[in-house]
């Protein structure tokens, strides 16, 4: 019997879990730095009201 190495999904399921990887990186980025950012924000519009 012939066996063919294919490594086409292989590739693919690499990427989606690097990208996986990045996204859990950000959740957790945001959800640190998220009242931090807020603040800032706030702070930039309370800053253009007259």
């Amino acid at each position: 019997m012939l066996f063919l190495h294919r490594e086409d999904g292989q590739g693919l399921v690499e990427y989606a879990l690097v990208l996986v990887l990045v996204a859990i990186v950000v959740i957790a980025i945001l959800t640190l730095l998220g009242p931090q950012i807020g603040n800032v924000f706030s702070k930039i519009t309370s800053g253009l009201n007259p």
